[in-house]
């Protein structure tokens, strides 16, 4: 299986990501797109531009790496919609198994410009992913599997079993607990260890985020970009797996 669960950033999707690391039966990568569009040969972004590439780190050198991988064992990516939707061709599309991970826009805007304080509406990340969303269900005739941050962290064994289900997987309830500890194999090239995912590495399972940011109202720009999230994102909740009571 190819099993890709596209994310908005900041939506608890990395935790998500780590427990699908703990079940031991998928080769996991973390942003693979999203690492090329900042650092990459071809890179889309010029964010960190003064990083240098890697040779041979480029879109197709990725998807042939990707693509033979999966025909010989499970493999699962995490990655952002806007980072790769302009490679995604109808072929490439065919050979996964898509899901989606979204939460409340608020959040998601508030969590990128703690860290990035001049982020894009394009990084921001809802529209590509609604976009995407749209065109798998349209070729498919039904949605894809879609869950909602506030019901992975309201009820992580819940939800983690009803997406299981969704995509024809094994829930192994063992995946969901961990050692807390430092987690190098979701850092990108030339980031380092930053402090995108310091929750994580204190986390010893999926928890609700404590993190407080200042209101949006601080700043028109990014409360602009919440009121364009939302109704994308309320689109997409419409279809979201929902756990039993």
């Amino acid at each position: 299986m190819f099993l890709t669960l596209w994310a908005t950033p900041r939506s608890v999707s990395t935790a998500f990501e780590w427990m699908m690391r703990q079940r031991g039966d998928f080769e996991c990568f973390h942003e693979p797109w999203n690492e090329l569009y900042y650092y990459g040969e071809d890179r889309r972004s010029q964010r960190d531009a003064h990083v240098e590439a890697r040779p041979g780190h480029t879109y197709a050198a990725l998807w042939n790496r990707l693509s033979e991988l999966s025909q010989s064992q499970n493999v699962f990516v995490k990655d952002f919609a806007y980072s790769v939707e302009h490679d995604l061709d109808d072929r490439k599309l065919a050979a996964m198994t898509h899901t989606f991970l979204i939460r409340d826009p608020k959040r998601v805007v508030q969590g990128l410009a703690h860290h990035w304080p001049d982020c894009t509406w394009d990084e921001v990340g809802f529209e590509s992913l609604h976009r995407l969303f749209c065109r798998i269900a349209e070729r498919d005739g039904v949605p894809p599997p879609v869950i909602d941050a506030a019901d992975l962290t309201g009820d992580p064994q819940g939800t983690t079993r009803d997406y299981c289900a969704a995509v024809g997987i094994e829930f192994i309830p063992e995946a969901l607990s961990w050692e807390p500890g430092e987690r190098s194999e979701v850092s990108w090239y030339g980031e380092g260890t930053g402090p995108w995912h310091d929750n994580l590495r204190h986390s010893s399972g999926i928890t609700t985020p404590r993190t407080e940011y200042p209101p949006l109202d601080d700043s028109p720009r990014l409360a602009e970009m919440y009121e364009r999230g939302l109704p994308l994102y309320h689109a997409m909740a419409a279809h979201r797996l929902r756990p039993a009571p």
